[in-house]
């Protein structure tokens, strides 16, 4: 342990840990380590005490590497990242991490589960905060990275209900936004994945202030977080995440049954959508109780409890 700093206190503090344990046993000072990373030996220090800012993802690829690391500084980076997170949106991800099912609606852009890399990186870089090109890039990176969860084997069944004015922002500009459209199109083809679109035609709804995400467990409980602008909000309280679970249910069920949200999205993107082909609100009631009835996925019953079907995943 260096001078006191305990590992356990933090991750950062376990990272440099290991970063300092790999330098001793590779024979090098922090001014030799700092060289061959091509940054100054007090930056090696602060990764070391886990002072100072976090290490960028780049730095961490070049210290593994150097190092010998085997991907362990890689692998423990994203966890290094979070950090810097308030407590609630690290303990959202961690649950996410977890979920067997994930519920979506969208009010204004694209879910980060379903964004391609120019989308993401048009949307993290309106941050004012943001400090330079390289931290905007390791937000890119760590957005992305969370992806890899749905070509798992342990993948999560995702229910997505888009806003019609996620479709028609064009975020980054129309090849950016035509682009992410084809990759929910494609998305959609995976059979772990249901894509639904609310129309501006359904009119006002609960959660037209923002976001909201409801998480199903692996022992069947749920936990929902809720999203604007400028707040977050994490729900595990029982009779809160029920009124919410109950909230999501009614916008999926008034939205556009799956095979006409891909035709929405489709007309969106060859910019031809004149909304004629959107049914009534009567007929989407009617096509959405129909495919609830016969999906193998959620279904709504006493009140809209969602009942997550258990089962073999394809």
């Amino acid at each position: 342990m260096a001078k006191g700093i305990d590992p356990q206190s933090s991750v950062a503090a376990l990272f440099g840990s290991r970063v300092r344990k790999l330098r001793l046993a590779a024979g090098l000072t922090q001014a030799e380590l700092g060289a061959k990373a091509h940054v100054v030996a007090s930056r090696i220090t602060q990764i070391e005490r886990a002072l100072g800012a976090k290490p960028t993802f780049e730095l961490a690829q070049v210290l593994d590497t150097i190092l010998g690391a085997d991907n362990l500084l890689i692998d423990m980076w994203p966890y290094v990242y979070r950090e810097a997170f308030p407590d609630w949106s690290r303990a959202f991800m961690a649950y996410a991490e977890r979920a067997v099912a994930i519920g979506e609606y969208a009010a204004q852009v694209v879910p980060g589960l379903l964004q391609t890399e120019d989308y993401a990186r048009a949307l993290l870089s309106l941050d004012i905060l943001l400090s330079s090109d390289e931290q905007l890039e390791e937000r890119v990176v760590a957005r992305l990275g969370r992806q890899k969860r749905l070509a798992s084997h342990d993948r999560p069944e995702l229910r997505v209900v888009l806003d019609e004015a996620v479709l028609r922002r064009p975020v980054g500009g129309t090849a950016v936004m035509r682009a992410q459209l084809a990759r929910l199109l494609e998305a959609a083809e995976e059979r772990h994945i249901t894509l639904q679109v609310l129309p501006f035609d359904q009119g006002e709804h609960e959660e037209m202030g923002g976001s909201l995400t409801v998480l199903t467990l692996p022992d069947g409980d749920d936990v929902a977080y809720k999203e604007g602008a400028y707040f977050g909000q994490l729900f595990e309280e029982p009779s809160e995440v029920k009124r919410l679970t109950v909230t999501y249910d009614r916008l999926r069920a008034v939205a556009l049954p799956p095979i006409m949200s891909l035709d929405m999205i489709r007309s969106v993107m060859e910019d031809n959508y004149r909304g004629a082909n959107v049914p009534s609100r009567s007929e989407r009631r009617r096509l959405a109780q129909k495919q609830l009835q016969q999906s193998g996925g959620w279904k709504l019953r006493g009140g809209g409890r969602r009942i997550p079907r258990r089962g073999p995943r394809p």
